[in-house]
Protein backbone atom coordinates (compact mmCIF):
# COMPACT_ATOMS: atom_id res chain seq x y z
CA UNK A 1 0.00 0.00 0.00
CA UNK A 2 1.28 3.26 -0.58
CA UNK A 3 -1.47 5.39 0.56
CA UNK A 4 -4.34 6.43 2.55
CA UNK A 5 -6.56 9.25 1.43
CA UNK A 6 -9.45 10.92 3.24
CA UNK A 7 -11.78 13.62 1.54
CA UNK A 8 -12.17 16.73 3.61
CA UNK A 9 -13.16 20.42 3.37
CA UNK A 10 -10.23 21.60 4.15
CA UNK A 11 -6.58 19.55 3.77
CA UNK A 12 -4.37 21.83 5.80
CA UNK A 13 -6.35 21.93 8.98
CA UNK A 14 -7.12 18.14 8.68
CA UNK A 15 -3.50 17.55 7.63
CA UNK A 16 -2.75 19.54 10.96
CA UNK A 17 -4.91 17.76 13.16
CA UNK A 18 -3.22 14.14 12.29
CA UNK A 19 0.16 16.18 12.36
CA UNK A 20 -0.54 17.01 16.02
CA UNK A 21 -2.00 13.54 16.73
CA UNK A 22 0.56 10.93 15.19
CA UNK A 23 3.60 13.29 14.77
CA UNK A 24 4.09 12.82 10.97
CA UNK A 25 5.63 15.21 9.10
CA UNK A 26 4.06 17.23 6.63
CA UNK A 27 4.75 16.13 2.91
CA UNK A 28 6.38 19.13 0.82
CA UNK A 29 4.60 19.12 -2.01
CA UNK A 30 1.00 19.72 0.52
CA UNK A 31 -0.90 22.70 -0.61
CA UNK A 32 -4.82 23.51 0.24
CA UNK A 33 -6.18 20.95 -2.99
CA UNK A 34 -4.18 18.13 -1.44
CA UNK A 35 -2.24 17.77 1.99
CA UNK A 36 -0.25 14.86 3.30
CA UNK A 37 1.93 13.28 5.90
CA UNK A 38 4.24 10.61 5.71
CA UNK A 39 5.87 7.70 7.78
CA UNK A 40 8.90 6.54 7.90
CA UNK A 41 7.94 3.56 5.72
CA UNK A 42 7.31 6.01 3.11
CA UNK A 43 3.23 5.19 3.31
CA UNK A 44 1.01 8.41 2.57
CA UNK A 45 -1.48 9.60 4.83
CA UNK A 46 -3.43 11.74 2.51
CA UNK A 47 -6.17 14.77 2.81
CA UNK A 48 -7.94 15.58 -0.75
CA UNK A 49 -10.21 18.85 -1.07
CA UNK A 50 -13.86 17.72 -1.62
CA UNK A 51 -15.60 20.77 -1.52
CA UNK A 52 -19.02 19.02 -1.46
CA UNK A 53 -17.95 16.71 1.83
CA UNK A 54 -20.85 15.64 4.03
CA UNK A 55 -19.26 14.72 6.75
CA UNK A 56 -20.21 10.52 7.97
CA UNK A 57 -23.46 10.24 10.26
CA UNK A 58 -21.86 7.23 12.03
CA UNK A 59 -23.12 4.92 13.90
CA UNK A 60 -26.20 6.27 11.39
CA UNK A 61 -26.09 5.11 7.96
CA UNK A 62 -27.32 7.86 6.77
CA UNK A 63 -24.18 8.79 5.35
CA UNK A 64 -21.74 5.90 5.52
CA UNK A 65 -18.33 6.17 7.63
CA UNK A 66 -16.70 5.99 4.47
CA UNK A 67 -13.35 4.97 6.02
CA UNK A 68 -12.23 3.71 9.58
CA UNK A 69 -8.98 4.44 11.51
CA UNK A 70 -7.25 3.17 14.06
CA UNK A 71 -4.57 4.55 16.38
CA UNK A 72 -2.73 2.67 19.38
CA UNK A 73 -2.19 4.38 22.36
CA UNK A 74 -0.43 3.87 25.67
CA UNK A 75 -3.30 5.52 27.83
CA UNK A 76 -7.24 5.64 26.59
CA UNK A 77 -7.77 8.28 28.60
CA UNK A 78 -4.65 10.74 28.21
CA UNK A 79 -4.79 10.11 24.09
CA UNK A 80 -8.68 10.94 24.06
CA UNK A 81 -8.11 13.83 26.36
CA UNK A 82 -5.14 15.23 24.08
CA UNK A 83 -7.43 14.56 20.85
CA UNK A 84 -9.83 16.66 22.16
CA UNK A 85 -7.43 19.80 23.22
CA UNK A 86 -6.70 19.28 18.97
CA UNK A 87 -10.64 19.29 18.27
CA UNK A 88 -11.39 15.67 17.93
CA UNK A 89 -14.88 15.14 19.16
CA UNK A 90 -17.04 12.36 21.11
CA UNK A 91 -19.78 10.57 19.50
CA UNK A 92 -22.48 9.49 21.70
CA UNK A 93 -22.09 5.89 20.30
CA UNK A 94 -19.60 4.22 22.00
CA UNK A 95 -19.77 0.36 21.56
CA UNK A 96 -17.28 -0.67 24.17
CA UNK A 97 -15.37 2.40 26.08
CA UNK A 98 -13.29 0.30 28.00
CA UNK A 99 -12.00 -1.73 25.28
CA UNK A 100 -11.85 1.41 22.49
CA UNK A 101 -12.77 4.86 22.35
CA UNK A 102 -14.70 6.05 18.61
CA UNK A 103 -13.87 9.94 18.10
CA UNK A 104 -14.54 11.71 15.61
CA UNK A 105 -11.87 14.25 13.40
CA UNK A 106 -12.41 17.78 12.69
CA UNK A 107 -13.54 16.77 9.03
CA UNK A 108 -15.83 14.30 11.07
CA UNK A 109 -14.21 11.12 9.93
CA UNK A 110 -15.27 8.37 12.74
CA UNK A 111 -11.49 6.47 13.75
CA UNK A 112 -10.84 4.96 16.88
CA UNK A 113 -8.09 4.93 19.82
CA UNK A 114 -6.95 1.11 20.85
CA UNK A 115 -4.52 0.11 24.34
CA UNK A 116 -1.26 -0.72 22.72
CA UNK A 117 -0.36 -4.20 23.35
Amino acid sequence: MAAVTLDCPDPPALAAFYREATGLPLHPSSDAEFAGLTTEAGLLFGFQLAPDHRPPTWPDPAVPQQAHLCFDVDDLDAAQSALLDLGATVPAAQPDPGRYRVLLDPAGHPFCLSPRG
